[in-house]
């Protein structure tokens, strides 16, 4: 199982270091958070809020994610490496040093306080993200985002707070192909619609 998470790990790091490349991410420099902060009260807030913490369960909390994952992602939709018919939209008048900025104020701002809602689906995804499932092939979900769901803010995203109906949604994607990812579609298949929500649950209430 050791080898397997680190081998799995390894080949998320490649990953996500050939989208950034792919997309042109940008170059790191010391951010402008009252630029970003701009851009994010204008251009993102109506989405994503303000601040980073979503109102609908449909949009991603982005309070405290990294810096350097979100310019990369801004930068893989901008070059539409990742799709999304309104995050294309949104990401085409960005700069690479917009997108530095905007991930910097975003990381800067206080992660979203969500909670688990059903002890029991939360308990049994604290199983899978500490331990994965074994007999189903599936690495532990803290190998890559880390036992707190802060993840590594230049490879893996933070999951921690986000909103439990959108993670099990991404998780379907995953498993299903409507979205693809040459390590997470292979993960997400294993699961069965009961792990992916209680992963999703234990998530939600992670700090």
């Amino acid at each position: 199982m050791r080898v397997f998470l680190t081998g799995l790990c390894a080949a998320m790091a490649l990953v996500y270091a050939s989208i950034s490349g792919a997309a042109d991410a940008p170059p790191a420099a010391k951010a402008d958070l009252e630029r970003g902060k701009q851009i994010a009260t204008t251009v993102c807030a109506a989405c994503h809020g303000p601040d980073g913490v979503s109102t609908a369960p449909a949009n991603p909390n982005l309070a405290g994610q990294g810096a350097e994952y979100i310019a990369a992602q801004l930068a893989a939709f901008k070059s539409k490496t990742r799709q999304s018919p309104i995050m294309e939209g949104m990401a085409a008048a960005l700069s690479p040093e917009d997108m530095a900025n905007v991930g910097a104020y975003y990381q800067s701002q206080k992660p979203a306080s969500t909670v688990a809602r059903d002890k029991a689906l939360a308990m049994r995804g604290q199983q899978i993200w500490r331990g994965g499932v074994k007999s189903a092939g599936v690495p532990a979900c803290a190998g890559c985002h880390g036992a707190a769901g802060k993840g590594i803010p230049s490879q893996y995203p933070r999951l921690a707070g986000q909103h439990p109906d959108l993670t099990f949604g991404w998780l379907r994607a995953y498993a299903t192909g409507t979205r693809n990812h040459p390590v997470m579609s292979a993960v997400a298949v294993k699961l069965s619609d009961a792990d992916m929500k209680a992963v999703a649950e234990y998530a939600a209430g992670l700090r």
